[in-house]
């Protein structure tokens, strides 16, 4: 008896161990990122950096506009894309195929998600860089080389879409059959019956795949890094070169770190990405909750 209540109470101490330590990571990534930003808070205000697109490291310039806005504008083009190509599959796979086709169709899911991200970039070299520059760019009379933020969007939208459908097909299958048992007798149609009743109730799910997608593509790095141009400026439009975060971490930590105060406008930019990821993180717990409610 006195073995197996020591037994419990050793199981028991090690299990909230392993919890605090996975909620305390977070805090202690930030408080890390914190403390290797301070050298270039001390020096520089806080909003003139982020308001400020002027990146000349020599001279001590240090501003992030053009980085954020180049990871919102690639992000926010792969998550439009996102939108159709991993909603309408799911639904089609869950609602309407066999469950061999199913089965076929998660497996390659599986492997799509997978693929290495520079498999990803290389794809985007050689297929959508030409695209844009010899095709795309010229329709819309833009003058481009391929190498733009529409380019990092679109290989960003297929680096990420295999893990947001892998998590649609189970919010899907999450679903009672009852409910839509329940609505066709009442004598709705079949699509009807998607809309109006599967699609409501898996809402929050939907909610939630696309946060952590979005969450994902804010961080994509190699990928992105390969076909997005890596140039500092204002993106002006799509057909325009970007430089977004992750990239410019990835670009130049162990080759720049001579350049005084550069190793910790890095860890700047780290920190950034992490309160960016942070916030739509918040934003889409808000939402999800607000559905559930409702």
């Amino acid at each position: 008896m006195i073995s197996r209540k020591i037994s419990d109470l050793f199981s028991s101490a090690w299990m909230m161990v392993v919890v605090n330590f996975v909620l305390l990571l977070p805090f202690g990534i930030v408080l890390g990122l914190i403390i290797k930003s301070t050298p270039l808070l001390r020096q520089n205000n806080f909003f003139d950096m982020l308001l400020s697109a002027e990146w000349q490291p020599m001279k001590g310039s240090f501003g992030f506009l053009a980085f954020i806005l180049s990871s919102v504008w690639v992000s926010i083009i792969g998550l439009l894309i996102m939108l159709p190509l991993g909603i309408f599959p799911a639904i089609y796979l869950t609602q309407y195929a066999s469950p061999k086709i199913l089965k076929v169709m998660r497996t390659v899911i599986d492997v799509l998600a997978g693929i290495p991200s520079v498999i990803h970039g290389v794809w985007g070299v050689i297929i959508i860089v030409p695209l844009m520059s010899h095709y795309l760019g010229p329709f819309f009379g833009q003058e481009t080389s391929g190498y733009t933020i529409l380019a990092g969007g679109i290989v960003l939208a297929v680096s990420v879409i295999p893990f947001v459908l892998h998590m649609l097909l189970e919010v899907f299958r999450g679903i009672p059959v009852e409910l839509k048992e329940a609505s066709l007798s009442l004598g709705a149609t079949y699509w009807e019956t998607i809309k109006n009743v599967v699609l409501k109730k898996a809402f929050p799910g939907i909610l939630a795949a696309y946060a952590l997608g979005l969450s994902k593509a804010f961080g994509e790095t190699i990928a992105v890094l390969m076909v997005v141009g890596n140039r500092v400026q204002l993106p002006g439009n799509l057909f325009e070169a970007g430089y977004p975060l992750p990239s410019l971490i990835a670009n130049n930590y162990g080759e720049m770190l001579s350049i005084p105060m550069y190793d910790s406008a890095l860890m700047f930019a780290a920190l950034l990405l992490f309160i960016i990821v942070m916030f739509f993180n918040l934003l889409s717990r808000i939402l999800i909750q607000k559905s559930t409610i409702e």
